[in-house]
């Protein structure tokens, strides 16, 4: 519903059937600190025509992803998504489903789900996949309490080249347990890690490529955590880098989480997103998130249910693995449409534009005084320093009609070792001609000397 009117003796009402006296009594639970301390600069009272042109004008002054050169990255990814996807997922059938409680009327869906399953457990390199996670940061801290449960120790080790939120919604999670190990981030990424793994260590976990673009060594990593009885939890943000780069499960990943909407889903100003996760048959039981399986009903005729969990299983808090409730199943669905389309060959090739042209990026970037690429590896993203801070600069070129990518200092505000830090991504849709342009803009930004 768009509009849902009530009227002060209905709001009256409905505070008094759940006990509270008004309704800021709702949001008792928020620490005041988080409340506004100033008035909107919003007129009291105009007619609703007045108020649809007033948000029209502000939302003409956006600057879309698609609108000139763009290279913003760092865990959200622009990709071509093919008309094919929308105009599937907004068929009612799929736009209206709800959680596939009742298989018997749900069989679309839970198809669907399989086959999503199927598609993540073949990209990651793993045996079995779930579904319905909500993005990938929250799939991160849900690894994370997996890894805990299944092994019955508490210590987690966080890699420094983790996308810093989503080292901060484990810590959201995990309330800054003292059990929790966040190694410091630095444009070297990942840190000493290994040498942090010892007898009480649950798991380590591992992103690559990492915040920074650094393609990071899964087997090294794998093989130091298991000496320990450790987990290895590793994280992608870009998943099309999958197309291209070695499957987590052939490194001896034992959990592999990830962002999936690189694939089917657009940028949508940050959501919603599609948390993958996928791990080793043998700990299918501590998955969190549904599980579709297939079977046979009492004819013989192929169908499928949720398995392995019931209902009760998500609403549950002190008995459940998980609590997530809510369906994640469009942005699922646009994510396997978009794969299907895509198929084995089509999501190599997709890899390998990314790839050819974050080189390209890279090579032209070379070619500006005072620039340094801090990346030996890449996949499509990479890391550069400025001579001078790079916020401002950002600031610039989006005044010029250019995107630039994503000051480090956003993310890790007070940390002046990144002050001049740049991350940037190119994607198959980025052409010579915005390389071009932002090489000339970072020069006259920067200045003829570099300096």
């Amino acid at each position: 519903m768009r509009y849902l009117p009530h009227s002060a003796h209905e709001r009256s009402e409905m505070l008094g059937v759940i006990g509270a006296a008004d309704i800021e009594a709702l949001f008792s639970a928020v620490p005041k600190s988080a409340f506004k301390s100033f008035e909107l600069a919003l007129p009291s009272h105009q007619p609703e025509f007045r108020v649809e042109a007033y948000m029209r004008t502000l939302a003409g002054k956006n600057h879309a992803a698609g609108d000139g050169p763009f290279f913003v990255g760092a865990g959200a990814y622009r990709h071509h998504v093919p008309a094919t996807v929308d105009h599937l997922i907004q068929r009612s059938e799929w736009l209206t489903a709800y959680t596939p409680y009742q298989p018997e009327i749900s069989q679309g869906t839970l198809q669907m789900l399989f086959e999503f399953q199927t598609q993540v457990a073949r990209i990651t390199g793993m045996e079995v996949a779930n579904a319905s996670l909500y993005d990938g940061s929250t799939a991160t801290a849900e690894a994370v309490l997996m890894a805990r449960r299944l092994t019955k120790r508490n210590r987690i080790v966080l890699s420094g080249g983790l996308h810093p939120h989503y080292r901060d919604v484990v810590r959201a999670y995990l309330k800054d347990d003292p059990d929790l190990v966040c190694l410091a981030s630095s444009p070297e990424g990942q840190g000493d890690l290994l040498s942090q793994i010892d007898s009480g260590t649950a798991a380590i976990v591992v992103q690559t490529p990492d915040f920074y673009g650094h393609l990071r060594d899964l087997k090294s990593a794998a093989e130091a955590a298991h000496a320990q009885g450790a987990l290895l939890i590793v994280v992608i943000t870009e998943i099309v880098s999958l197309g291209l780069l070695e499957a987590p499960g052939a490194l001896g990943a034992d959990i592999v989480v990830a962002e999936g909407q690189s694939i089917g889903n657009a940028l949508n100003f940050g959501g919603p997103y599609l948390g993958l996760m996928a791990t080793r048959r043998e700990f299918i039981r501590q998955m969190p998130g549904r599980l579709c399986g297939e079977t046979v009903d009492a004819d013989g005729v192929r169908g499928f249910v949720l398995t392995l969990s019931t209902r009760e299983q998500h609403i549950r808090r002190e008995k459940a693995t998980s609590n997530i409730c809510t369906n994640s199943g469009l942005c699922a669905l646009a994510f396997s449409i978009h794969m299907a389309l895509l198929g084995e060959s089509g999501f190599v090739r997709l890899a390998r534009l990314n790839h050819a042209n974050a080189v390209k990026l890279a090579r032209m970037l070379g070619t500006v005084p005072g620039i340094e690429l801090l990346n030996k590896t890449f996949f499509n993203e990479m890391t550069i320093r400025l001579p001078v801070p790079a916020a401002p600069v950002v600031e610039m070129l989006a005044q010029a009609g250019v995107l630039a990518g994503v000051p480090v200092s956003r993310l890790e505000p007070g940390n002046a070792e990144v002050e001049n830090l740049l991350v940037l991504a190119a994607t198959e849709l980025t052409t010579h001609a915005d390389i071009e342009m932002l090489a000339e803009c970072l020069h006259a930004a920067i200045g003829e000397d570099g300096q």
